[in-house]
């Protein structure tokens, strides 16, 4: 049986836009609605003390507000300097509404 956590209703995040979610056991996870399709990521810069979710979405691309690096909301890639290290991604699932993610094996 899959082991899915619940982390919010698909209609809670606009397109364009993010949502801060807090799920037991992991960190702050930041929620993208990129034009319909549902992503997730931590929520902390891997450069930087800042929360994503605070930073600018724009096209497939949050910048964090602390320095002014990008990643690749699909990906977790970093695109533009300081950041070099990836965001953590993880596979999303919606069900009956729900943003959902596996939870991860530790």
């Amino acid at each position: 049986m899959s082991d899915l956590i619940k982390l919010c209703k698909a209609q809670d995040v606009a397109p364009g836009q993010s949502l801060q979610v807090d799920a037991e056991g992991l960190p702050a996870l930041a929620v993208y609605n990129l034009e319909g399709e549902y992503y997730v990521s931590n929520n902390m810069c891997t450069h930087g003390m800042a929360w994503m979710t605070d930073g600018y979405v724009e096209g497939d691309e949050v910048e964090c507000p602390f320095h002014g690096g990008r990643f690749n909301i699909r990906t977790g890639e970093p695109t533009a300097f300081p950041c070099v290290v990836p965001l953590q991604t993880y596979p999303v699932t919606v069900v009956d509404g729900d943003v959902c993610i596996q939870r991860p094996v530790a």
